[in-house]
């Protein structure tokens, strides 16, 4: 059986895409823990619903694919069309979720989509918007990783703000999502509201936003221009009375960087975190109110753990949220039209450092992305990365009672004039927690200090899975590549990296957490296939063990 697609049409490219995130999803947590997989090089192999099927795979860990899996029929390899892998996964699963494939599928069209728009848009100039825009495929191990729905409408679009294929909604998120995508070079001016001052709801440094500018007795609050959409009933009443002006479009146009609902405001040079009522992934991605105060909260606190983290391990740097605002209409209003403020890191790289996404590393990114040094000496350039990232994140832990949430989406690598990684910077507080008994949270209301806290074991999985599952093993992926001798690299890759954590180690005493780490203890990974499937939040998400890639060091 074939797809009867073009090899490198857009369809195909996300048809491969699409199977390859299952796949990876249903041997980490569905055929792995129930003993149904075997590796036989270049295959790994996998029964699922009943049916063997094979795929070819290199890069560890991360375990990537090379073209669609095989199921094994009337004793010849077939093709296997995602939709058929989707029937087996459900099969496997017992049923029960009749939204699962229909995700999986809207995922797909997604990628297909913003493939298409690729054809026909220009990446920014600016190296790290780039980057930011080069997620086309998103996260390797979840079902529907492109997968985004919403409730808008579509209507009372800026024009000419975007590309304008893709009508129709996805999952069900409104006739333009595409026009808000950064994987489709997307940018667009946002919405501005005045709110009448006495209603203004904010908290820590807002001035940025003042900017924006704003009538006298109103202060400005910019809006995603798809949430003003979204809220557009809400927005009736206080637009007709007064309590809201509507002041139109931005003069310049915003770029969304990689998390969609998150862009960059070029005439105040700040991050802008807005709510958007959209699904995307597993959550829909709305500032409640307790977020909105934490993470205000957490750039007081962070601030001197992070000038120590720097003194000790230079090239550390941060993206601090120093204020938010919103309106006085109400929770529902006060949380959708939220905005969190965040520093743009332009303005934290010192000069002839360029910062980079590193999800766009780890996937190769759009042409240029990943240095010329990276593949001059990938051994170098690995180690020089590793020391910039690892290294603080586990000491915010061990020394500061600190969680950082360091995947993929959230670490900027700052790479000096030769390509190497001299800083590492690290943003998005949502995910950031406190160490409770660590730190005294008796002060802040109850809802706030409970989303700041993990316990000790929690936060210690966390930061295992974001830094050493979901982080650095796409990198080494990505850097090994895919040559005859890139088992050999990869091995190499990770001795190197052994090494810089065994030291960090040592200057700390060997805490019984590096001990186990460096001594090839299992590994947490999040189990997304297992969160979907269930409809679960996905702060519910559990993880599943998986190998860890210094264990043949030890």
């Amino acid at each position: 059986m074939t797809t009867g697609l073009a090899l490198d049409s857009p369809a195909a490219v996300a048809e491969e895409a699409t199977s390859a995130a299952l796949l990876r999803c249903t041997v980490r947590e569905v055929a792995g823990p129930r003993g149904q997989v075997w590796h036989a090089g270049p295959y790994v192999l996998l029964r699922v619903a009943g049916d063997l099927l094979r795929a070819r795979t290199h890069g560890g860990l991360a375990l990537r694919f090379e073209g669609l899996p095989e199921r094994l029929e009337d004793g010849c390899w077939r093709p296997l069309p995602a939709d058929d892998l989707v029937r087996l996964v459900e099969g496997e699963l017992g049923g029960g979720n009749e939204e699962f494939a229909a995700q999986v599928r809207a995922s797909r069209e997604v990628m297909a989509a913003l493939l298409r728009a690729r054809r026909e848009t220009a990446a920014p100039a600016d190296p790290w918007l780039a980057s930011e825009q080069a997620l086309v495929f998103g996260h390797p191990f979840h079902p529907s990783p492109k997968a985004r729905g919403g409730r808008g409408s579509g209507a009372g679009h800026a024009p000419g703000t975007g590309p304008e294929k893709g009508r129709g909604g996805v999952e069900g998120g409104g006739a333009d999502w595409l026009r808000y995508a950064p994987e489709a070079h997307a940018r667009f001016p946002l919405r501005l509201l005045g709110v009448r001052r006495d209603l203004l709801a904010e908290q820590g440094d807002t001035a940025a936003l003042d900017g924006l500018g704003a009538p006298l007795g109103y202060a400005p609050l910019p809006v995603h221009p798809w949430q003003f959409d979204l809220l557009a009933a809400e927005l009736a009443a206080p637009l007709a009375d007064g309590r809201l002006i509507d002041l139109g479009y931005g003069s310049r146009p915003a770029i969304p960087t990689s998390s969609v609902r998150t862009v960059y405001e070029p005439s105040i040079d700040r991050c802008l975190k807005f709510s958007l009522d959209v699904r995307i992934t597993n959550c829909v991605r709305k500032n409640s109110w307790y977020e909105l105060a934490g993470a205000v909260e957490l750039t007081s606190r962070l601030d001197p753990v992070f000038r120590r983290l720097a003194a000790e391990f230079p090239g550390t740097r941060w993206l601090p949220e120093p204020g938010y605002r919103s309106a006085d209409l109400g929770v529902r209003l006060m949380e959708g039209l939220g905005v969190i403020i965040r520093v743009s890191p332009w303005s934290v790289c010192r000069p002839g450092v360029t910062p980079l996404l590193s999800g766009a590393l780890a996937a190769g990114g759009s042409p240029g992305v990943l240095p010329g040094a990276a593949a001059a000496d990938p051994v170098r350039w690995w180690r020089a990365y590793v020391e910039r990232v690892a290294p603080p994140v586990l000491d915010a832990y061990l020394s500061h009672g600190v969680v950082l949430e360091p995947h993929l989406q959230n670490v900027l690598v700052g790479v000096d004039d030769a390509g190497i990684p001299v800083e590492a910077v690290f943003r998005d507080l949502e995910g950031t927690k406190l160490v409770a008994g660590r730190h005294d949270l008796s002060d802040l209301p109850g809802r706030v200090a409970d989303r700041l806290a993990y316990d000790a074991a929690s936060g210690w999985n966390r930061v295992l899975y974001c830094l050493m599952v979901n982080h650095l093993p796409e990198v080494a992926a990505t850097l090994a590549g895919t040559s005859p001798e890139a088992d050999a690299l990869l091995r190499e890759l990770w001795a190197a990296a052994g090494e810089v954590l065994a030291g960090y180690a040592a200057s700390r005493g060997w805490p019984r957490e590096l001990s186990d780490l460096l001594a090839g203890a299992p590994l947490p990974a999040k189990a997304n296939l297992s969160v979907r499937w269930a409809r679960s939040a996905d702060r519910a998400a559990g993880y599943v063990p998986v190998a860890n890639p210094l264990a043949v060091l030890s």
